[in-house]
């Protein structure tokens, strides 16, 4: 049986300070806080998921609070920024006025081709888009044949040829103080990488996710930059929250390197634990060592390394947000695993109190 994501199911980042990182995601951007808790691996700092209403698999943003950390560097073997979905241009216009007026920067709204783009930082550092659902893979190649051939974005989108004060001057011409509905964020629309090997790296997520490659192109603001999308694509369609794209940059860049504003790691998803102990076996018999499975309480856990270095995880979609609060209060309060319970007082003295 070939083993093959359903998609991804989070992206941890890294975060200087946790209510700044609350009061930008979940009052700014609107995503739900799902779940409040520590770094199982170091419970003096603060572990924070956002998502949807249930922290769907998919949908889940998750930051470590590292106070006082050095912001990291974008490079080989890490993340370039993270895409949240919307559905509409217009929506995408509606957030642009919403955090302009918030004081955020932003960049767009660009025309990538299969979708149109808004491009902004986090508090810290960490590239942020909101892409939009359309047009979609199939705008220049048959949706039962994706991925067959290298497509160079017409000229009018790629950088020198737009018009960067008309798509700078393009907005909502009315303010939004709140979140619409039509302007629900969809969870991740794709997340972009950076390696030194394009070939290589499609050769292992092909191999060790069974994700499928569905576009070959190029960055449309680096013209000689290749930019190669995967998914979890079953001949007819991409499935939504699987789009996971890289661009190649040669070895003379940097790597990464982790602090405040970088992402952590990328996890993609696993049905069950059975599915989980199949991928184990199957990762060892291609010569990658994974972690033991490690007990994240909302789901389990593996971890390894793609070639060029970025830390992935395979995650369960269960047991979910729900294992230690109701549905309707997720995030209310500090949720430790039993393991901590008898540290309770000292791990919440340590931590700053969120709002």
């Amino acid at each position: 049986m070939k083993l093959s994501t359903a998609g991804i199911h989070h992206i941890t980042m890294v975060s200087g300070d946790a209510a700044r990182t609350v009061a930008f995601y979940r009052d700014v951007l609107g995503l739900g806080l799902v779940k409040k808790t520590v770094n199982f691996d170091d419970p003096g700092a603060y572990h924070l998921y956002f998502g949807d209403a249930t922290g769907s698999p998919g949908t889940i943003l998750t930051f470590f609070e590292w106070p006082g950390s050095a912001r990291g560097r974008p490079g080989i073997g890490g993340v370039h920024h993270v895409a949240l979905g919307v559905a509409t241009d217009q929506a995408l216009l509606k957030w642009k006025r919403r955090l302009t007026d918030a004081g955020v920067h932003t960049s767009g709204p660009y025309d990538r081709g299969y979708f149109t783009s808004l491009y902004f930082r986090d508090p810290d550092g960490q590239i942020v888009e909101i892409a939009t659902a359309g047009p979609g893979y199939a705008i220049d190649e048959p949706a039962d044949a994706l991925g067959q051939k290298l497509l160079l974005p017409p000229e009018r989108i790629v950088v020198g040829h737009r018009d960067e004060a008309a798509i700078a001057a393009l907005t909502h011409p009315e303010p939004v103080p709140s979140i619409t509905p039509d302007m629900a964020l969809h969870g991740i629309h794709h997340i972009s990488g950076i390696t030194d090997d394009l070939v290589r790296a499609g050769e292992f997520y092909e191999q060790a996710l069974g994700l499928s490659l569905v576009k070959k192109t190029t960055n449309r603001d680096d013209p000689d930059t290749l930019h190669y999308f995967w998914g979890a694509y079953d001949g007819t369609r991409v499935a939504p929250h699987s789009s996971w794209t890289l661009f190649g940059w040669p070895s003379s860049w940097n790597h990464a390197r982790g602090g405040a504003g970088q992402t952590h790691h990328v996890a993609f998803r696993a049905k069950d634990d059975d599915e989980q102990a199949a991928w184990v076996d199957h990762l060892r018999a291609m010569g990658v060592q994974p972690s033991p499975v490690m007990e994240r309480s909302y789901f389990r856990s593996i971890y390894f390394r793609a070639p060029d270095g970025l830390l992935l995880e395979i995650a369960t979609d269960g047991p979910g947000f729900a294992v230690d609060e109701e549905p309707g209060a997720l995030g209310a309060g500090l949720m430790l695993p039993a393991w901590l319970e008898a540290e309770r007082e000292q791990i919440g003295a340590t931590l700053a109190p969120i709002g």
